[in-house]
C-alpha cells in the first residue's frame, strides 16, 4: 500500500470514528448536506463560473473554483440546519442503536470524501503520478467518482482527465 491508500484509509476510518461518536440524527443530516453540497456544485459550478473574476483566464481554473465556492456555502448552511435540529432532539439522548447506524453513516461519508477528492484530482496531473497508479485502493474508490462524473453537467465533466 502507498501513503496514498493510507491517507485513504485514514479520511474513512476517522469519518466513521467521528460519526460513532456523533450518531444518527446528526450525521443523516451531515450526510445530506455533504451529498447536497456536491450535487450543487456540479450542477451548478458551469454556469457559476461565468461569476468568477475574468482575471483567471483557464476555463477549467474557473469552473473548480465556482465548485469550490459552491460546495462550502451549501456545508456552511447544512451546518446551521444540522445545529438547529440536533438542539431540537438534544433531550432524547444518543442510544447504541443511534451511534451504530451513524457508524454506518460516517463510513459513507468517508466513501464520498475520498470519491470526491479524487473528482477534484482529476483537474490535476496527480492521476499519472506513480503514488496515485501504484495506489491499490484508488481503483476501489474511482468507481465511486466515475459515478460523480456521470452526473455532471456536460459542460463540466469536459474538463475532467479520466485515465
Amino acid at each position: 500500500m502507498t501513503v496514498l491508500d493510507w491517507v485513504i484509509v485514514g479520511i474513512v476510518v476517522l469519518s466513521t470514528i467521528i460519526a460513532l461518536v456523533r450518531g444518527f440524527i446528526k450525521e443523516s443530516i451531515s450526510l445530506a448536506t455533504w451529498l447536497a453540497a456536491f450535487l450543487i456544485a456540479l450542477w451548478f459550478s458551469g454556469p457559476a463560473a461565468a461569476l468568477v473574476p475574468e482575471g483567471i483566464d483557464i476555463e477549467s481554473a474557473r469552473v473548480a473554483i465556482a465548485f469550490v465556492v459552491l460546495f462550502i456555502v451549501v456545508l456552511i448552511l447544512g451546518g446551521i440546519i444540522n445545529w438547529a435540529i440536533s438542539k431540537l432532539v438534544a433531550a432524547t439522548g444518543l442510544s447504541g442503536t443511534d451511534r451504530s447506524i451513524g457508524m454506518v453513516f460516517g463510513l459513507a461519508r468517508g466513501v464520498f470524501i475520498v470519491a470526491g477528492l479524487l473528482v477534484l484530482a482529476a483537474f490535476t496531473a496527480a492521476p499519472q503520478e506513480s503514488l496515485w497508479q501504484e495506489s491499490i485502493l484508488i481503483p476501489h474508490f474511482w468507481v465511486v467518482s466515475e459515478w460523480l462524473i456521470a452526473l455532471m453537467p456536460a459542460d463540466v465533466a469536459e474538463h475532467f482527465t479520466i485515465n
